[in-house]
């Protein structure tokens, strides 16, 4: 197998400045990836961090999960013990990113589509930046 890469993801919700703390750092193989499947590598990492700690009653993610309460700075509250649905969560997360519910840049560059090959660096810096509603409008 070959290296890995460490990758940086921020998320950010109704600015255009980036965050110095990443939401989480992401291990991938150092080849080039497809948009989906690195959304799909970072849902699924989401998901089984949470899924690993039962007492857990906040979710944090690029989705919401079903039936799940939107809290503010993009948790989620859950009942404690639930598991969340990895499958169900990218699939969400995917449908999301084709409806333009967020955009993802990657080193400076906008990612139009999901198909697209991305070549990640060492220390590449992902964002996902999370369109928020417009309240009175």
């Amino acid at each position: 197998m070959g290296a890995a890469l460490d990758i940086r993801i921020f998320d950010v919700a109704g600015t255009v400045s980036r965050d110095n703390k990443p939401h989480m750092h992401l291990r991938l193989p150092d080849a080039p990836i497809r948009a989906a499947d690195l959304i799909r590598a970072r849902v699924r990492a989401e998901v089984e961090a949470f899924n690993a700690a039962p007492e857990l009653e906040r979710f944090r993610g690029l989705v919401a999960p079903t039936d799940a309460e939107a809290l503010l700075n993009g948790y989620y509250r859950l009942p404690r013990g639930r598991q969340i649905d990895a499958e169900r969560q990218i699939e969400a997360a995917l449908k999301a990113f084709r409806r333009n519910a967020y955009f993802l840049i990657v080193d400076d560059e906008q990612v139009e589509d999901l198909d697209q090959w991305l070549c990640l660096r060492e220390n590449s810096t992902v964002q996902f930046f999370k369109l928020v509603p417009l309240v009175g409008g």
